[in-house]
């Protein structure tokens, strides 16, 4: 075990550099190393990402860490007094099992409108439910980063404001990572969403970017991190199309 966790570090630490260069100071390589050995969280699997300056684990690496560790059950159920279906508004509570005789560890999420991405919107319950599980897993295996999902709204020109409450989901794979995978790489680039979405829908062939195949979605995301790698000036130049299209057709 040691000797793969060495394997995984090392492999992480080439892809940090590949990826965030001068980003990656020497507080994120060692964050990284020590995240690597405790958890065996690899970057390759997308388990944990940089974003502002600090890591992240992601609900995928969550459940990663789960099956690796044998967790044996996640129970997850909506607050029902503060579930809002008519304005989008779900909360949840999840329990992590770790084993047959483990108590069981709580956590809760829920999610607005007002609290989720632009490009998530229509998915509040289940982004509720994912930020739960986030939760009670992060309380279950000690682990002290913020996942991805927990975090909230934000300004593609200012600092990232995190969810007041934190995320969830259940073991079921009932999320849409690549939607989850959209909206990190939003974050990262500080790209506009609204745009974003736009350029997505477009590339895709539909009015509503909920309307895309999988297969269009994934098309799209691995487009748009192509672009964002390639030359992001230039990809916020294309997204800003958008909106002076809108201003035209006003």
């Amino acid at each position: 075990m040691k000797r793969f966790h060495q394997s995984v570090a090392r492999r992480n630490l080439r892809l940090a550099r590949l990826k965030y260069g001068a980003l990656f100071t020497e507080t994120l390589r060692l964050n990284l190393r020590a995240l690597t050995k405790q958890f065996g969280f690899s970057m390759d699997l997308g388990d944990v990402m940089m974003l502002d300056g600090s890591w992240y684990v992601t609900h995928a690496g969550l459940l990663r860490l789960a099956t690796r560790r044998g967790c044996v059950e996640i129970r997850v159920q909506p607050v029902s007094g503060f579930c809002v279906p008519a304005e989008s508004r779900w909360a949840f509570r999840a329990m992590a099992f770790k084993s047959e005789k483990c108590r069981g560890f709580a956590g809760s999420g829920d999610a607005d409108p007002s609290n989720v991405s632009a490009l998530v919107r229509g998915a509040e319950m289940r982004i509720a439910e994912t930020r739960a599980v986030n939760r009670a897993l992060r309380k279950a295996y000690g682990i002290g980063i913020c996942s991805v999902e927990e975090i909230g709204t934000f300004s593609p020109n200012s600092e990232p404001a995190v969810a007041v409450r934190k995320p969830a989901q259940s073991t079921e794979n009932n999320g849409h990572p690549l939607r989850d995978r959209l909206y990190v790489l939003v974050r990262q680039h500080r790209l506009d969403a609204r745009f974003v979405k736009l350029y997505a829908a477009e590339f895709c062939g539909t009015e509503d970017l909920r309307q895309a195949t999988r297969e269009q979605l994934q098309k799209f995301v691995d487009h748009l991190e192509l672009e964002a790698c390639k030359d992001v000036s230039a990809l916020r130049q294309k997204l800003e199309g958008y909106q002076q299209a809108g201003e035209g057709a006003a």
